[in-house]
């Protein structure tokens, strides 16, 4: 069986650079994304939102401006830093000219919740959208939210859509292959959270009840190849296979599988379709 990709531990002396390269390319990809998960819900004042892997805090931050009051956790500390000092700014800027701005506090933790934490926030909202966050770390966030969460409240999980769907699924199999013994021969696999039922599958094991789904389309977009690289780089699906081989392999075979996407004016676009589940506590 083809290995399932997952957002794996990034090596120490890497966290600062990855996660400003996650800031700073590829986490605005997802906007889409975020957007229409927001618009779903209505997130808007009065909701108090809780995002679990919520990485350098865009999702947080569109939903801030709305006027929700947002907590986020993540277990990248360089990731978290960079989230505090986003909403700092838009933070401060209620106080000074005019918007964009936050009026609402926010809340930035590391780790993940548990129940305990959670009984008496309030939260309305609940979302884990990196669709790169391993499925076994998120399972006992989604179980306490299930225990914990006012019952009723949405949890929104993502994940990738049908590989068909997924230009950047030829790209994540690079990983895949060279994350196998040996350094290839296998088939590959888009990372978690592509087949049909997956995202369903976690809810209900989480004890949420699935209560609708959509699709979105999000296009990786990178002004030259370097760029292209060091964004999927960011997600942190490529350490598997940069452990198992190293990082100059990796690079240059991802360098390989972006050409096909590259247009005449050196640009590169990887048209994408992502997925996210509505369910209920």
């Amino acid at each position: 069986m083809a290995p399932t990709l997952s957002r794996g531990s990034r090596p120490a002396k890497a966290h600062t650079d990855r996660a400003r390269d996650w800031a700073e390319i590829q986490e605005r990809m997802l906007v889409p994304l975020y957007d229409r998960v927001h618009d779903r819900l209505g997130v808007g004042p009065g909701t108090r939102l809780l995002a679990l892997d919520c990485g350098t805090g865009l999702a947080l931050l569109l939903a801030a401006v709305r006027g929700a009051a947002v907590t986020g956790y993540d277990r990248d500390p360089a990731r978290l830093r960079l989230a505090r000092e986003r909403l700092g700014v838009l933070r401060t800027g209620a106080r000074t000219a005019g918007p964009p701005y936050i009026a609402e506090p926010f809340t930035l933790r590391p780790g993940a919740p548990d129940a305990a934490g959670l009984r008496g926030a309030g939260y309305g909202v609940v979302t884990a959208l990196d669709p790169a966050a391993p499925a076994a770390a998120l399972r006992p966030a989604l179980a306490a939210v299930a225990a914990a969460v006012p019952r009723g409240s949405a949890v929104v999980l993502a994940g990738w859509g049908p590989p068909e769907r997924c230009a950047a699924a030829a790209v994540l199999r690079v990983a895949a292959r060279l994350a196998e013994p040996g350094g290839g021969g296998g088939t590959g696999a888009v990372p978690r959270l592509s087949g049909r039922d997956d995202l369903e599958d976690l809810a209900v094991e989480a004890g949420l009840r699935p209560d609708g789904s959509g699709r979105v389309a999000c296009p990786f977009g990178y002004p030259d190849q370097a760029a292209a690289v060091r964004g999927l780089l960011s997600t942190g699906l490529f350490d598997t296979a940069a452990a198992a081989t190293d990082q100059q392999q990796v690079e240059k075979e991802l360098a390989e599988a972006l050409h096909p996407y590259r247009r005449p004016d050196g640009t590169i676009r990887l048209d994408n379709v992502f997925r996210y589940l509505v369910a209920r506590t």
